[in-house]
């Protein structure tokens, strides 16, 4: 799956991150979500899963684009 078929919740490509390297939420057109943030050592995920770490405000203003 490329990025372009993704729907951007978050972020608007401003700031100190630019374009494409800041924690993000993206949607798919199947609805799931795909997160883009820092990878996490926190504990081993299982195998074919990883873990990112990203800031609370990215998932609150994930929320506030999905209206929930």
């Amino acid at each position: 799956m490329a990025r372009e078929e993704l729907t951007r919740l978050t972020g608007n490509g401003s700031g100190e991150c630019g374009e494409e390297d800041c924690p993000n939420v993206y949607r798919t057109t199947s609805g799931s979500l795909i997160v883009q943030g820092d990878v996490s050592r926190a504990f081993t995920p299982p195998t074919g899963e990883g873990l990112v770490e990203i800031p609370e405000e990215v998932l609150r203003e994930a929320v506030r684009a999905l209206g929930w």
